[in-house]
Parts: C-alpha cells; structure tokens; sequence
C-alpha cells in the first residue's frame, strides 16, 4: 500500500474512532453504534485493500 493511500486510512479511521468518543459524551448511543460499525468495516475494508495490494505486487 502506498504511503498517501494508508495515511488516508490512518486519518479517516482516526476520525470515525474519534466521532464514537463525540457520540458516547453526547449521549447519542444509536450514533455510536452507527459510527462503530462503519468504522470497523472501514478499519477492516484498508486491511483487505493492503492484503490486495500485497498479493498484487507479489505476482509481479
């Protein structure tokens, strides 16, 4: 995985994990379930993208 394409995953994961901690303080329990799922499907959407990746350049 490039350096650009996992620095944009650091910082959107970073700010999914950050609104759940928003959302718990504002007692807003339904949006922190809402964003901890996206963010789990996010954080794990980047690892198969890098395993991608990985086995792509692999074969080269």
């Amino acid at each position: 995985m490039s350096k650009p394409l996992a620095l944009l995953f650091a910082f959107i994961g970073t700010l999914l994990l950050a609104a759940i901690s928003l959302f718990i303080a504002l007692r807003m329990p339904w949006m922190a379930v809402l964003c901890s799922l996206v963010a789990l499907g996010f954080i794990g959407y980047g690892f198969a993208v890098k395993a991608k990746m990985r086995r792509k350049n692999s074969r080269s």
